[in-house]
């Protein structure tokens, strides 16, 4: 009687063997292969479209954080995120300026507005107003126009998706703004939060439209002399503005999001669809990987009756799925980039950071890896007879 798998190599040798009889499976009917892999790639793009587009919509509601140039933010306490809030008094501002490590303060407003377009109807923008020439508080992601020309009389900069709804609104074309005249002087792009797009004044400018006194603020944005302790910096100026909350850029892109996960319909909604994407992304991958081990039930019995172990069947199963899951997840993660770069809008996007790249890969391979575990329990009662009858 020959010899058993077991005694005719050591163990490395006996996992490279396993190893290659697994990718020779794989192989040999490359029609299920397909189906396989087809599985995987379907869980792989339902999962990154859903996590992308959740992650879209967070960096909508970050993205002002994100893109304002300062250190340390000076804001309402009890405000949950960046919106539309009561006004400060101007006077922390000269507080900050006047703060160990501090190099520079600005005022920043905030407030919604409505611009009139001809027949009788508004369009909703997000009025934010920037101390020039510093210009600390946009515009960003330019595609025409000076951010210097704010400083000239009633001049705006407007996002480029908002220019067919205001009747092609071009450079040098004058709208009513909360009943003032308004000249757009430059364009930016996707500049689309959770609500109506982003347009930038010079605070003067942004004060009469929002009816805002001269001695108030919305926000305090801080910068920081080269070289500061900003953790101290930030303790100083929070002893001073004990009414206020003083936070660092990543506190504040921290307290936004986990608002919005936690207390906003927006997480919610998106957190319990992407887990939903989760779970039918492991469903099908469960499924797809157990009816290929079903579909080979005499290949793993004819290994069996050549003195395979089940040690050994466990190793195939886990190089399929290794495999599986690596090659699916690669197309499908090149088709949700391209997905992404079909649908990006200003109203809609697909953010797919690095991270979430490797993130997936390593899902679906732990997923595939699962799957494969709960087949090999079927394997394991697979009798080595069943080839012969």
């Amino acid at each position: 009687m020959a010899a058993p798998i077991r005694s005719q190599a050591s163990v490395p040798g006996r996992v490279r063997i396993m190893a290659a009889v697994g990718l020779r499976m794989m192989l040999h009917d490359r029609l299920k292969t397909m189906g396989t892999m087809l599985g995987v790639v379907f869980a792989t793009v339902l999962s990154a479209q859903q996590l992308g587009t959740f992650m879209g919509l967070l960096q909508k509601n970050t993205m002002l954080a994100d893109n304002v140039v300062a250190d340390l933010w000076v804001l309402p306490r009890g405000l949950p995120t960046l919106q539309d809030t009561a006004p400060m008094s101007m006077s922390v501002v000269h507080r900050a300026r006047t703060t160990p490590g501090v190099a520079w303060a600005e005022p920043l407003l905030y407030g919604g507005a409505a611009v009139k377009v001809d027949g009788g109807t508004t369009e909703p923008i997000t009025v934010l107003g920037t101390r020039l020439p510093r210009g600390a508080g946009g515009p960003w992601n330019i595609i025409a126009g000076d951010p210097a020309a704010l400083g000239r009389p009633d001049a705006m900069f407007f996002d480029d998706n908002l220019r067919p709804k205001l009747n092609g609104l071009n450079l040098g074309s004058v709208r009513e703004v909360n009943g003032h005249r308004v000249r757009a002087v430059g364009f930016t792009w996707g500049l689309q939060p959770f609500g109506p797009p982003y347009a930038f004044a010079e605070f003067d400018t942004a004060r009469s439209l929002l009816n805002i006194a001269s001695d108030q603020t919305h926000f305090a944005l801080v910068g920081l002399l080269p070289g500061a302790d900003a953790a101290r910096t930030q303790r100083d100026l929070q002893a001073r503005l004990p009414d206020a909350l003083v936070l660092t850029r990543p506190q504040l892109q921290s307290k936004i999001v986990r608002y919005l996960l936690t207390q906003s319909a927006l997480g919610i909604s998106f957190g319990t669809s992407t887990a939903f994407a989760l779970i039918v992304g492991f469903v099908i991958v469960g499924l797809t990987m157990f009816s290929a081990v079903v579909d080979n039930l005499r290949e793993f019995g004819t290994l069996k009756a050549l003195g395979a172990t089940n040690v050994d069947l466990a190793v195939v199963l886990l190089v399929q799925s290794v495999l599986f899951a690596l090659a699916g997840s690669l197309v499908g993660l090149f088709l949700a980039t391209r997905m992404a770069a079909g649908i990006r809008s200003a109203d809609l996007a697909l953010v797919l950071p690095p991270w979430l790249f490797g993130a997936t890969v390593l899902a679906m391979v732990a997923m595939c890896v699962t799957a494969s575990s709960l087949a090999l329990l079927r394997v394991r009662s697979v009798e080595p007879g069943m080839v012969f009858r």
